[in-house]
């Protein structure tokens, strides 16, 4: 996970069931979040900004992220989309040329 920017453009990972898809998302941050090294950082946009929310339980695990250090950041086209701004429990509301910019730096893994 060095130097990797993590994509994530949905609330679930993969398609098919939403619950299963949930889970499988939470488990995927849970391992994240153990390893020894670190994504430089997780941008969100479109409905992956719902997991940054209370609405998911992805949140607590992207909050531990964070305070290890791992900078998230929403895309504020999409929390304003969302309606979300006064909703986010973590990371902070960036714009998709930041996006470019770390996407130029670093390995961009996409979740979706």
């Amino acid at each position: 996970m060095k130097n990797k920017v993590i994509l994530v453009s949905s609330d679930q990972l993969g398609n098919g069931d939403k619950e299963l898809g949930e889970g499988v998302l939470e488990t995927f941050f849970t391992l994240v979040k153990q390893r020894e090294e670190k994504p430089v950082a997780v941008f969100f946009m479109n409905r992956g900004v719902f997991t940054l929310t209370e609405q998911s339980l992805v949140s607590v695990h992207l909050q531990e992220l964070e305070q290890a250090g791992v900078s998230l950041f929403a895309c504020k086209t999409c929390v304003d989309y969302y309606e979300l701004g006064d909703q986010l429990t973590c990371g902070e509301i960036s714009s998709m040329a930041h996006f470019i910019e770390l996407a130029a730096q670093h390995e961009v893994l996409t979740i979706c």
